[in-house]
């Protein structure tokens, strides 16, 4: 696949990588690092070979992310409850931009609050799966673990936020 093509897919998928990334990350500037990485492993991988490429990214996105999270907690840095909320590009719109905005600011602030009380695996299992919802299969392979344990995750982090624990 010649660079230009490449390129071209990969932009076609950014704002999804940004959303994801932004979520599990809780700052637009590291979710911006996180989409350059992709970016970048994207370029050395053999592209030929990949059947699915926005699954692909997510994965690889996702995985990032989860290194991003765990190299912030081995260094125990500050959560990010003190930042402002940095908007995010979204495929979806709502109708209203000032209702978008209003709702985000509101619930911006408390998600990243509580997301940061989740491990770094609970958060990448509570995000890829109930808002991208990607398969607890596809999870456990990012993750290390199997399917039933990133179930268990997911279903940890749903009782931190007091939602039901078994979403399929």
């Amino acid at each position: 696949m010649q660079q230009p093509e490449l390129a071209k897919l990969f932009e076609a998928n950014r704002s999804h990588l940004r959303a994801v990334a932004y979520r599990m990350l809780g700052s637009a500037s590291e979710a911006d690092d996180a989409v350059q990485e992709a970016w970048l492993r994207l370029n050395r991988s053999d592209a030929e070979s990949i059947r699915n490429l926005e699954g692909w990214l997510t994965t690889v996105v996702g995985r990032v992310c989860l290194d991003m999270l765990r190299a912030r907690k081995a260094r125990h840095e500050e959560t990010l409850a003190a930042e402002v909320v940095e908007p995010v590009a979204s495929a979806e719109r709502v109708v209203d931009p000032e209702q978008e905005a209003l709702l985000a600011d509101s619930v911006g602030l408390a998600l990243l609050v509580v997301l940061d009380t989740l491990t770094p695996a609970e958060r990448v299992a509570f995000v890829l799966h109930d808002v991208f919802d990607v398969s607890f299969d596809e999870i456990g392979s990012i993750i290390d673990r199997n399917p039933a344990a990133a179930r268990q995750l997911a279903s940890r982090a749903r009782l931190m936020f007091g939602l039901p624990s078994a979403r399929r």
